[in-house]
């Protein structure tokens, strides 16, 4: 009798194992925002304190050599589909330029393909409007933040990273609490409640974007220390590296950790960790004060601090989980092969990437990696200049924007521009360059279009943060409170031909402001040391104006009226909208917010 339950016991246990080992791997990809590799302790930073991600660095495998485009969404476009963010339609953080083509096939649309839930929390900054949304490009859970930031013009209006209302799969919805732990613990919650089947969990905090605002108990450990350029923002990061430590724990507490693939990376480099020396420039400058990892520039740099961010990847039934470098050039546009390659994802057989597996290289073959060469950008502009704001990288070498040539293994900080001394090389790199030119550039006559009229969201609000436009863009709520004089036009493609109401508002439907009202003073956030925002400015809008498909009205303007609309018909196809406010001193902006319903 002993004997049969010695043996049935022994049967039970190499069951279970057996399942363990054949259940596919969870993946949770933490993105966090503007944070730099000098931000991190684990990573040489000796005034912050980063316990919990220095905990998950010393039992990864890390990429010690991994870039990032400079900005935003352009990282966010890359990482989701593999492809250069060139090829996605994503060349900048506004203008119209944040939108993922609708062509595109996305992270979470092949991990559900393979039998996968998938979920989304924090910031997207794909786009906010159909077909852009996290939940039209196959995340089934999503809890999201519009926009680049808090404070930006398609954020709910007067979020400010407490108490604030999200986008819970497709409807505002207010939450108690940090935005950083409201992502967290939802993600948390959806985690436990998927724990039993396999999950891709993609947690995307907005911190530590500016503003940075956060409370006082994470930030005041580095007040009053001259070595720290911003407190408040090693406060942000404090805050997601207590998140971090609460997460882990949980997944061990639910027996989660070991076959969950854990990445924690960055959108790209720091934006306030460091400070430029007096006279350089604001983002490719040297640095004089904070950590930057002994890199030039910042966040939207062209130079290494602008790209080179932190990326740590654990998974202990997969023997990821030993302190490893990997010092091979890499790139975001890797993570999704890699992931497909380590999950044993099926994809069709059309579908070719830009980035390539990094598993190889974790197994030690680094014949793929040895001689690639490495584009980042982010482009200032509507459409793809040549070698604008572009770094060719090869092994060491860096070449910027096809004019400056620097060694990092001797020059590190990029300080002494030596093209004339490699002509050759400058030849060689500039024939690269033109030939990957020549292969990517005919992606970029698909544009993104808002498709309005649509059932999957009708009616649609589009915001100017989203116009095209060569001028600078009105893209933060401040900017609406002081009247940013203006113009642009949106995309649109209209789904079916029909009647349709488009409503102009100088103020986002939620702030209940009529068209003359001035915005009121924001209050100081309790427990932390923000001030009061500056009270808005009332704009006495006389006329408007909308011009669409062969359609060009004009209609005077009711100040006490929260909108001007129009009712009109529109045929099926692509377009433009273009709106105009008209003040009393015959100055012309754009509506910021207009509002379109097929009815």
């Amino acid at each position: 009798m002993y004997c049969f339950i010695l043996s049935f016991l022994s049967c039970s246990t190499k069951e279970k194992v057996q399942e363990k080992k054949s259940k596919k791997p969870n993946v949770i990809l933490i993105m966090v925002d503007d944070i730099g590799y000098g931000d991190i302790a684990a990573l040489g930073n000796k005034e912050i304190k980063t316990p919990n991600i220095d905990a998950l660095q010393s039992k990864s495998t890390r990429l010690t050599d991994y870039h990032v485009s400079p900005t935003c969404a352009p990282t966010r476009a890359a990482m989701m589909t593999g492809h250069h963010n060139y090829r996605t339609g994503v060349f900048f953080t506004i203008k119209g330029r944040s939108l993922l083509l609708e062509r595109e096939k996305t992270m979470a649309e092949i991990f559900k393909e393979n039998g996968y839930n998938t979920a989304m929390f924090g910031k997207w900054h794909l786009g906010d409007n159909y077909p852009f949304r996290p939940q039209d490009n196959g995340f089934d859970e999503v809890l999201m933040n519009n926009g680049g930031g808090v404070g930006q013009t398609m954020d709910y209006w007067n979020n400010d990273y407490f108490n604030d209302t999200y986008i819970h799969n497709g409807k505002p919805e207010q939450f108690e609490g940090y935005c950083t732990d409201v992502w967290f613990e939802n993600a948390k919650k959806y985690i436990g409640n998927q724990k039993d089947k396999p999950f891709f969990c993609y947690l995307s905090t907005n911190a530590a974007h500016s503003p940075y605002w956060v409370d006082d108990k994470y930030s005041d450990p580095y007040k009053n220390n001259e070595n720290i350029p911003n407190p408040a923002f090693y406060g942000m990061i404090a805050n997601i590296d207590e998140n971090l430590g609460k997460l882990v724990t949980y997944l061990k507490e639910i027996d989660l950790m070991d076959n969950t693939i854990l990445i924690f990376t960055a959108d790209n480099g720091s934006s306030a960790g460091s400070k430029m020396g007096k006279g350089e420039d604001r983002l490719d400058g040297f640095i004089e004060k904070g950590n930057n990892a002994g890199m030039r520039g910042v966040k939207a740099s062209m130079y290494e601090g602008g790209h080179r961010v932190p990326f740590f990847i654990h998974w202990k039934d997969g023997k990821i989980n030993v302190g490893k470098d990997i010092n091979a050039l890499t790139a975001h546009y890797d993570i999704l092969p890699t992931l497909i390659d380590l999950c044993k994802l099926e994809v069709k057989e059309d579908l070719k990437f830009d980035g390539s597996s990094l598993v190889p290289l974790m197994k030690g073959d680094n014949s793929k990696f040895d001689d690639r060469i490495v584009y980042v950008n982010t482009q200032f502009s509507t459409d793809p200049i040549p070698w604008k704001r572009t770094a060719l990288m090869h092994k060491n070498w860096r070449m910027v924007e096809g004019t400056e040539l620097y060694n990092l293994d001797t020059d590190p900080e990029q300080r002494t521009n030596i093209a004339d001394q490699y002509p050759e090389k400058v030849a060689k790199y500039k024939a690269e360059y033109d030939k990957w030119w020549a292969e990517i550039s005919p992606t970029f006559v698909e544009k993104p279009y808002f498709i309005v009229g649509n059932e999957a969201e009708n009616p649609t609000t589009l915001f100017c943060h989203d116009w095209h436009t060569d001028t600078f863009t009105p893209w933060k709520q401040d900017h609406i409170r002081q009247g940013q004089i203006n113009n642009g036009f949106w995309r649109v493609k209209v789904a079916e031909t029909a009647m349709y109401s488009i409503k102009l508002r100088r103020w986002p439907e939620e702030s209940h402001l009529a068209l003359g009202d001035k915005a009121p003073i924001r209050p100081a956030l309790e427990g932390t040391s923000v001030s009061a925002s500056k009270k808005g400015k009332a704009l006495v809008i006389k006329n408007s104006r909308i011009k669409i498909q062969n359609i060009d009205m004009s209609k005077e303007v009711d100040l006490t009226s929260e909108f001007v609309e129009y009712t009109v018909e529109l045929e099926k196809g692509e377009t433009h909208l273009e709106t105009w406010f008209t003040l009393d001193n015959d100055v012309e902006i754009g509506a910021y917010y207009a509002k379109i319903e097929k009815i």
